[in-house]
């Protein structure tokens, strides 16, 4: 029994920072863009080591600057061209946690067309995201090729491209909540003091006195 509690504790707990997947090796593992550090360096980085430009290619990593939640920047890369203003995208750790997010749809929406403000599909709610990011731009990898993705984990979250509706909406599920029990409240987790021989005597002469 404590076992098992304990064990439903230890699941419910939050994901450290170092347990999440992020953006970054993700990115780099696709793209094949070899880069390190915080995604809003990256434009930087890419100086003088690879093309940068405000022009999606198939390949390219897709560069945003710190912006709202994004305090350290955001990088995506292109998978496919749709048109001169939506593109879609492969990344992590942008709807949810840790969640690659593959094939899902970007678009342009600056005023000089030129990808400097983009909003991004949001999987979570089905629709585009509502908060327009700004970025620097595309890097250029060497090949314009996607590197299939392996490693450190991750669960992924897909957009159908053109989803088919149900005929009859069906009720939504509630969205799971976790719970997390103060485990110091609980008393079967505290170590019960063992009772030696003159406890045990001292007791048995109480209850004889009592009666």
């Amino acid at each position: 029994m404590l076992l098992a509690t304990g064990l439903a504790l230890a699941s419910a707990m939050p994901l450290r920072a170092a347990d999440i997947l992020q953006c970054v090796p993700y990115a780099r593992a696709v793209s094949g863009v070899v880069l390190y550090g915080d995604a809003w360096t990256w434009w930087d980085q890419a100086a003088g080591r690879y093309d940068r430009g405000h022009r999606p290619r198939k390949g390219a990593v897709l560069a945003f600057q710190p912006y709202g939640p994004m305090e350290l920047g955001h990088v995506a890369v292109v998978s496919k061209i749709l048109s001169a203003r939506e593109v879609l995208i492969r990344h992590a750790n942008w709807s949810s946690p840790g969640a690659i997010e593959e094939d899902v749809r970007a678009i342009d929406v600056s005023d000089a067309n030129d990808w400097s403000e983009v909003r991004v599909w949001h999987t979570p709610t089905g629709q585009m995201g509502a908060r327009t990011n700004p970025t620097f731009g595309f890097i250029y990898g060497e090949k314009a090729r996607l590197n299939p993705f392996t490693g450190l984990g991750g669960y992924r979250l897909t957009q159908a491209i053109a989803p088919v509706r149900e005929a009859a909406s069906a009720p939504k599920a509630q969205t799971p909540r976790l719970a997390y029990a103060d485990v110091s409240r609980i008393e079967d987790f505290r170590p019960k003091k063992e009772r030696s021989l003159a406890d045990i005597i001292r007791d048995v002469k109480r209850d004889a006195r009592i009666r």
